[in-house]
């Protein structure tokens, strides 16, 4: 079976970080998106992948070659850019004779999911999480059976709260490449783009069966709120927290969970919990939690909580030589509205 992770998108949501980055390149817990995702899927035995690229292809396909280089990889080119259906129909050609069906795993999205047992289930299985907002997703409903009776993109009336979390294992791949291509003949679209949800409804009107399988945690990694929380939650695997002791840094505090790249300079600072730090970056003076650092960038002087920095980046906060009298009270906070 292989893997086709379709990673064209722009990443506006995650800018400025992704004005010179792939949003599947930005770093999180001592990796990058992609990074997270080739791993678990590899680790599930897969060997072969079809990667559908677009904006900043050539840096995916560069990280690609030079991370993965035992990987069977393939490239197809999506532009124009017209939504996930059509970057699947572009590629169809490169699944659709596998007899043992295909996985499909958004570039942009870390599950937890006993993965194995998932590509065990019989037939089609669509990932899915229980949400609070649901017509901001794409929605699965089921009958009294059990088995997927529709799926819809962010409906404005929703009658379900499990939504798609971006992993898909169809198990007729030659079926799933007919519906894509009914998709883009019919000129179909929902939200003005060619969706996923369209054909795998039009697969489920044909009579493909497909059942659900839920995950335990979803990190859609398109935000800096949901990008920072993954980085935590990953941090928080026992492979870090056993990490008990960190190299030796001049009067400097770690405070687990933490990733430190390799040739880091820190000194007098504090640092964690919750941070991920790049290579070769340098930290003076600074305090930092819940925050993701990149390579080669330098803080100095800083309290910095719930932040992401990008590579080759440098901030430098206030110093201070202060003599206070009695009853005095300064407040550089920003002030209260």
């Amino acid at each position: 079976m292989k893997a086709v992770i379709p990673v064209a998108g722009i990443g506006s949501r995650l800018r400025p970080h992704t004005h010179t980055q792939p949003k599947s390149l930005v770093p999180v817990a001592g990796n990058t998106i992609l990074g997270h995702i080739v791993d678990r899927l590899r680790g599930a035995g897969f060997t072969e992948f079809v990667f559908v690229i677009g904006y900043l292809g050539d840096k995916i396909e560069d990280y690609v070659r030079r991370h993965y280089p035992e990987l069977q990889v393939t490239f197809v080119v999506q532009e124009p850019r017209e939504g996930l259906g059509h970057a699947l129909w572009l590629a169809r050609d490169t699944f659709r004779h596998d007899p043992d069906g295909v996985l499909i795993m958004l570039g942009d999205t870390i599950v937890d999911v006993d993965l194995p047992a998932l590509l065990a289930q019989p037939g089609s299985v669509l990932a899915v999480k229980e949400v609070k907002t649901p017509s901001l997703f794409g929605l699965v409903e089921t009958n009294a059976a059990g088995q997927v009776s529709r799926v819809v993109e962010k409906p404005r009336i929703p009658k379900s709260n499990y939504a798609l979390v971006g992993l898909y294992k169809i198990a007729n791949a030659e079926k799933l490449a007919e519906a894509l291509e009914w998709l883009i003949s019919t000129g179909r679209r929902t939200h003005e783009e060619y969706q996923l949800t369209d054909a795998l409804m039009h697969l489920i009107e044909e009579g493909e069966p497909m059942q659900t399988a839920a995950v335990d945690n979803w990190f859609d990694c398109g935000r800096k709120e949901t990008l920072l929380e993954a980085n935590a939650r990953l941090l928080d695997r026992p492979e870090f927290r056993q990490v008990r002791e960190y190299p030796e840094f001049p009067d400097t505090v770690i405070i687990p969970p933490v990733s430190i790249g390799a040739g880091c300079r820190i000194e007098h600072a504090i640092i964690g919990p919750n941070v991920a730090i790049g290579d070769r970056t340098i930290i003076r003076h600074t305090i930092v939690s819940d925050s993701i650092i990149g390579s080669y960038s330098e803080l100095s002087s800083a309290v910095m909580s719930d932040c992401i920095v990008g590579s080759d980046a440098s901030f430098r906060g206030l110093n201070h030589s202060l003599n206070l009298g009695d009853n005095t009270e300064i407040d550089y906070s920003q002030a209260r509205q």
